[in-house]
């Protein structure tokens, strides 16, 4: 589809971006029009995993003014298999502070603003508002529909990428000229079936080749050359190593875009909309209470073994998420002791504690934070 281009020029370029850009101002589509444009707009980056690493080290090089990087994590060693904008020597450290260093010393011409926060109800819009175009590289649904809603609400593309194991998804969504991402989705998926990258896995650099289609669509967003995805859903095997594209089209019923949306607003809660129900919890340092003064509970780690065996929680056993979601992991439970679960975050072991809690399993909590927040004490 042909759109008018996002951003207008508003700068000359120096004899130094000329020179620097030069590969694209040669390009008779492209030219320093484009490359102004580029250098004007403001693109924003939601997650700096292993989509938005790739997709930030590629816009920071083709010159995008204003990057604004969202991500409340700190690297893992886990990470670097795939998000390949940090090392070794960055390990444990906040992911956005080291994305805007490598970024910066990749074109010192570019600002890099970063968020070391998790994106919600209460923020999305009013970080999304200062930019033209906005990456959806996060990795769970509630986040995912967080995004999309925000976008429709105000008005902005919102180009969303996807990988698993050996497929990878992308799309851009753009109400004013297509479908929202609700419109494909209107209903969140059970999240009992939902596997992330620890449990599923994913091919590293597959998560280059779907971020480099989301770029390439931010790219000609804000130009306005060539002819934007939108309506078109881009599927790539990297087994087969082959491409399709399904066509899909705006639901005239969807809630939020449709010709009589419902939803007006952004929802209280995306979690509980996603299936996700609220679980009890207990912080890190009221874990640290119990081990000393030596109460019986049990610990369960629901990350995968290869995590386990990385780091661990003293006293802790391992009961990878996938025997929780076959409930085989039930048999396992105790019924006369407390249960606490815990992985590397949160997200997972909530997830178990969900299941468990509606089996009977009603006295069990999980560690907030997982065992990140656990070694910071």
């Amino acid at each position: 589809m042909k759109v008018p281009a996002l951003v207008n020029p508003t700068s000359e370029l120096s004899n130094n971006e000329l020179r620097r850009y030069g590969r694209h101002i040669v390009i008779p589509q492209f030219g320093a029009e484009a490359q102004s444009r580029l250098k004007t707009a403001k693109v924003l980056c939601i997650g700096a995993g292993g989509l938005g690493s790739p997709a930030l080290i590629y816009l920071a090089a083709a010159g995008v003014g204003t990057l604004g990087v969202v991500d409340f994590d700190v690297v893992d060693e886990s990470n670097l298999q795939r998000q390949i904008i940090f090392g070794q020597s960055d390990i444990g450290r906040s992911k956005v502070e080291v994305a805007q260093e490598r970024l910066l010393s990749i074109n010192p011409n570019i600002t890099v603003n970063i968020y070391g926060i998790k994106i919600d109800v209460n923020n999305v819009l009013s970080i999304m508002s200062e930019y033209d175009i906005v990456i959806d590289a996060t990795d769970n649904f509630a986040t995912r529909y967080l995004i999309n809603d925000a976008a429709v609400l105000l008005n902005k593309p919102c180009v969303w990428g996807s990988v698993n194991r050996f497929d990878g998804q992308a799309a851009i969504f753009w109400s004013a000229y297509g479908p929202c991402y609700r419109c494909i989705h209107p209903k969140a998926p059970d999240p009992t079936t939902v596997q992330n990258c620890a449990e599923a896995g994913v091919l590293g650099n597959l998560c280059a080749l779907v971020a480099s289609m989301q770029v390439n669509e931010v790219v000609k967003a804000i130009t306005g050359i060539g002819e934007l995805a939108v309506g078109k859903l881009m599927i790539y095997d990297a087994l087969s190593s082959e491409n399709s594209v399904i066509a899909i089209r705006k639901n005239p019923a969807c809630v939020i875009c449709g010709e009589n949306p419902k939803q007006t607003g952004l929802l209280e809660n995306y979690e509980e909309f996603c299936g996700i129900v609220s679980a009890p919890e207990i912080t890190a340092s009221e874990l640290q209470d119990k081990v000393n003064s030596k109460e019986d509970f049990l610990l369960i780690d629901v990350r995968e073994a290869d995590e386990f065996e990385q780091s661990r929680i003293p006293g802790s056993v391992l009961i990878p998420q996938g025997f929780f979601l076959d409930l085989s992991a039930l048999s396992q439970l105790p019924k006369d002791k407390e249960i606490i679960l815990h992985c590397r975050s949160g997200a997972r072991s909530a997830t178990c504690l969900g299941i468990i809690q509606s089996k009977g399993f009603t006295n069990s909590r999980h560690l907030r934070g997982g065992i990140l927040e656990w070694e910071k004490l």
